[in-house]
């Protein structure tokens, strides 16, 4: 009998977390970009638009960071710093610089957390030599991370991150985007379950 009430009520939980997936709406859950990208082949991407200062990208991570643990094998999550002004872009070469060093894993929460919660806010800002300063605490070689700053590779990264947030229609951060096509709205924990909705929906639409 313990059995059954358990799995009855393993079957409710399921039954009410599918159902709160299929209410999620376009223009209250997700909206559907005006000039989407064109996505060829089977893996379906996701893509996270941050600022280290933002407070909002600083209370989704953990969020984002758990869902990425456990995301479909088809899918690929690419985080990428905003740099849509020149507060933003100092700091986004510096997550450039250190991803191109293979550093990212190592530093983007600790970055996330010397800023927000250790309020370092110039560390997000366009002061350059504390940023740099703080990524050779880290133990990245400063030399080598300084010559990358402002390098082709780096140069193109920042590019790129633009263009996809100029195409976006990218006002803020965080900033969510489903396959070139859907931005997530909403904060916190719901906004990976939009993100599951979405790839649900763009498997289907394939």
């Amino acid at each position: 009998m313990k059995y059954i009430a358990l799995t009855a009520l393993a079957a409710a939980i399921g039954m009410t977390s599918h159902a709160n997936a299929a209410n999620f709406v376009e223009g209250k859950d997700y909206a559907v970009l005006e000039n989407p990208d064109t996505i060829s082949g089977d893996t379906i991407i996701v893509r996270e638009f941050f600022w280290y200062g933002c407070i909002h990208c600083y209370n989704l991570e953990p969020y984002m960071q758990k869902w990425a643990d456990n995301k479909p094998d088809d899918v690929a999550f690419f985080q990428t710093p905003a740099a849509l002004n020149p507060v933003w872009e100092t700091s986004a070469r510096g997550f450039y610089t250190a991803q191109l060093m293979g550093y990212q894993g190592k530093t983007h929460h600790k970055l996330f957390n010397a800023v927000i919660k250790d309020e370092k806010r110039n560390l997000a800002g366009t002061n350059k030599g504390a940023l740099v300063d703080w990524y050779a605490a880290q133990g990245l070689d400063k030399e080598k991370f300084e010559g990358l700053f402002n390098s082709f590779a780096v140069n193109t990264k920042i590019a790129r991150s633009n263009d996809a947030a100029m195409r976006y229609g990218m006002s803020g951060t965080p900033s969510v985007v489903v396959q070139g096509k859907y931005m997530v709205l909403g904060e916190g924990e719901k906004v990976p379950q939009v993100v599951n909705y979405l790839v649900d929906k763009v498997r289907a639409e394939k």
